[in-house]
């Protein structure tokens, strides 16, 4: 399948927020409650299509546990787009996004597009973080803010879509180079041609953390 561009991810945040279960999915339609933990890194893709380019997404999904996270960092450079993810019953999980953001800021690309989740809005009566407290944080810290559910599919697909809007305005108000891959942005070939919502590839299957 061509593309016009190539658009690489990272999902982030604390283990168990649903990360794996975000990109299964996205990437499969699918929901596995139950698996292993991700065990560093973990990859899926799709095709989706953005003002009728074909995009294709590269999706890298890591380890939140912190002993992983030297190898996390390191699939921070050339990431053009990042989901930071939370987990809106678990108020730990929210508290430590400042330092999740500290770190993609630290070794991310300053153009980085960073989208602020919070999954598991299909369990709003064991809620322990509210809507407001996630939008307030990024709007402070300059992130989208959606709420979502990687069991009831709401607004996943919106998460990957809308980052991938934004990182494409930037290429069009000449923000991102392009050219230059460690942006986390590939140019592709024969991009004008067919507009595809079907995946192209699919997360595995091991690693995925939910409840």
């Amino acid at each position: 399948m061509s593309y016009a561009y190539l658009f690489k991810y990272i999902i982030i945040g604390d283990t168990g927020v649903g990360k794996s279960c975000l990109l299964l999915q996205f990437t499969d339609k699918r929901f596995q409650p139950v698996h292993d933990l991700t065990i560093g890194v973990e990859f899926g893709a799709r095709m989706i299509t953005i003002e009728n380019k074909p995009i294709k997404l590269q999706i890298w999904d890591t380890a939140g546990q912190e002993s992983f996270r030297s190898i996390t960092r390191s699939y921070y450079r050339g990431a053009a787009g990042a989901l930071l993810v939370y987990d809106i019953t678990r108020r730990e999980t929210f508290n430590h996004l400042a330092s999740w953001l500290e770190d993609a800021r630290q070794h991310a690309s300053m153009n980085m597009t960073i989208m602020l989740i919070g999954n598991k809005c299909d369990l709003a009566h064991r809620r322990a973080v509210s809507t407001e407290e996630g939008e307030q944080f990024a709007k402070e810290n300059g992130l989208v803010f959606m709420e979502a559910s990687a069991k009831t599919a709401q607004n996943v697909e919106e998460a990957f879509v809308q980052t991938a809007s934004t990182i494409y305005k930037k290429i069009q108000d000449g923000a991102f180079d392009a050219s230059n891959e460690s942006n986390g942005i590939k140019i592709g070939y024969g991009g004008n041609q067919g507009t595809s919502a079907g995946r192209d590839g699919a997360a595995s299957q091991g690693g995925v953390c939910c409840s």
